[in-house]
């Protein structure tokens, strides 16, 4: 499950199927991303944006959208003591020797 937090009071939900579903908009992500694995409360979730856009930056990229993927429930997070979320970023795409190594 991937979340797109446009908003603290909005979000779209992405989960993956095997085949399309009736009744629901069905989107397919695809492109090149940049991930980076966070650690902490849920409510540093505006400052992981943050770093991961200027991880995006120095990496030569441009952001193009930006996805969560929560591991855990906040509930289960609690209970394991650790909230590990991977952010993934959708940037533009690489030209040949345009962009430095990721």
């Amino acid at each position: 499950m991937l979340s797109d937090d446009k908003s603290p009071w909005g979000a779209d939900i992405f989960l993956e199927v095997s085949k399309a579903v009736p009744g629901a908009t069905n989107d397919t992500l695809s492109g090149t991303f940049l991930t980076k694995v966070f650690e902490g409360p849920f409510r540093d979730a505006g400052t992981w944006a943050r770093e991961m856009t200027a991880y995006v930056a120095n990496k030569g990229r441009a952001l193009q959208r930006l996805y969560f993927g929560y591991t855990t429930c906040p509930r289960c997070a609690k209970a394991y003591g650790k909230n590990y979320v991977v952010l993934f970023a959708k940037v533009d795409e690489a030209e040949p020797g345009n962009h430095p190594s990721a």
